[in-house]
């Protein structure tokens, strides 16, 4: 196991009704932004919930961030934050609304050009607003981490930052607010989590031990309860589990330790830039192929994956890792996530272009050995076809 310096400052409210914990959470006297993305926070109830926890205080309202969260649109939600001296932030929505407040927090008090911390990776970010969130779709687990990803639309651009000054003070997460959910977004939700996993999981082994056992028990759940949540939409120990999987698959605590790839996540981020692809169905796209070119260097891992994850246990070890990569691309394609690029309509010269971007990004030596270049990206998207 490699050395570590882990720091986790997020508290966590769980569980039915703990929106009301606003009351406690949020200093009585902040001027507080409420930041959320489509209509449906509104239609739920929940931020009608919200503004009743958050009681007398001076609250703003910013709603219209993407999935994707732009560059574009957070820029004006900065403006807003200046023009009525907002001092606490709040994001009621999933990753995209606390991925983009993350950036509104930093952008707001950053000295320069805020589009530079995104250039910098978050390099450059040394404050940040405070702010908290209301979960309402679990997936990304932004909730409880320092990183987040923002899309600039004129560039074609999705870039992550990360930074220690962005972790939400605390994450509010209540599973019956996933049940109005289109299935679309609960499938999303499980496959995203299920990659964060593998990307921390699925490199070299390094003996340890417990972050393993951890990654394999939550690969596991996902895989048991992921077809579940989508056939019993309405029930709450199912959501209450897919919920904790996913804020526990990327809080930190299985990245301690080991070596990480995220080789998928950077390809499948062009993939969502160029065309608007959902993230977690680029990451269905990219990741069976992506094992199946880097398996020698991963042969360990992917042959402990295919006994402890998936019971795999007849067969030589080649035919055992084979058939591990068969079952995750037919596990994605079971959550309705298709795995193809041509599912897309995509073909070779969309490879092409999604190779230029990964160039002019500098995503030229990804992985775990950071040997993933650009010759064997066009590898693993031409298998993806």
């Amino acid at each position: 196991m490699f050395n570590f310096d882990y720091y986790n400052p997020t508290r966590i409210c769980f569980g039915q009704g703990q929106v009301q914990q606003l009351q406690q959470l949020v200093p009585t006297d902040a001027r507080v932004l409420i930041l959320f993305g489509g209509h449906s926070a509104r239609r739920s109830g929940t931020l009608d919930e919200v503004h009743q926890a958050l009681g007398q205080r001076q609250v703003f309202e910013f709603g219209g961030i993407e999935p994707n969260p732009s560059d574009e649109t957070l820029m004006q939600a900065v403006t807003l934050v200046k023009q009525e001296q907002i001092d606490f932030l709040l994001a009621v929505g999933g990753g995209s609304v606390i991925d983009g407040t993350k950036f509104v927090a930093a952008a707001a008090v950053y000295d320069g050009d805020p589009w530079e911390i995104l250039q910098s990776f978050g390099a450059k970010v040394n404050k940040a607003m405070p702010l908290g969130a209301v979960l309402t779709l679990p997936a990304t687990g932004s909730e409880m981490n320092n990183a987040a990803v923002v899309t600039r639309q004129s560039l074609q651009a999705k870039l992550p930052f990360r930074s220690v000054c962005v972790y939400p003070q605390f994450s509010i997460l209540d599973p019956s607010k996933t049940f109005t959910l289109p299935e679309r977004q609960v499938a999303n939700g499980v496959v995203d989590a299920f990659v964060h996993i593998t990307e921390q999981y699925l490199t070299y082994p390094v003996n340890a031990a417990v972050q393993d056992k951890f990654a394999e028990g939550l690969l596991q759940i996902l895989i048991e309860l992921g077809p579940q949540a989508l056939s019993d939409p309405q029930n709450y120990d199912i959501r209450a589990n897919l919920m904790w999987v996913a804020t526990t698959a990327l809080n930190g605590t299985l990245a301690s330790g080991v070596p990480h790839d995220w080789a998928s996540h950077m390809i499948g981020h062009e993939l969502t830039a160029l065309y608007n692809i959902d993230h977690a169905r680029t990451l269905a796209i990219v990741l069976p192929s992506l094992l199946t070119v880097t398996q020698a260097a991963k042969r360990a891992k992917l042959l402990q994956y295919a006994e402890r994850v998936w019971n795999i246990h007849q067969g030589s070890e080649q035919q055992k890792i084979s058939q591990a990569i068969v079952n995750t691309r037919e596990y994605f394609e079971a959550m309705g996530l298709p795995t193809r690029l041509s599912d897309y309509d995509l073909g070779v010269d969309d490879i092409e272009k999604v190779l230029s971007q990964l160039q002019q990004h500098g995503m030229v030596a990804l992985g775990e050995h950071e040997d993933i270049d650009i010759s064997k990206s066009r590898d693993i998207l031409t298998l993806a076809l």
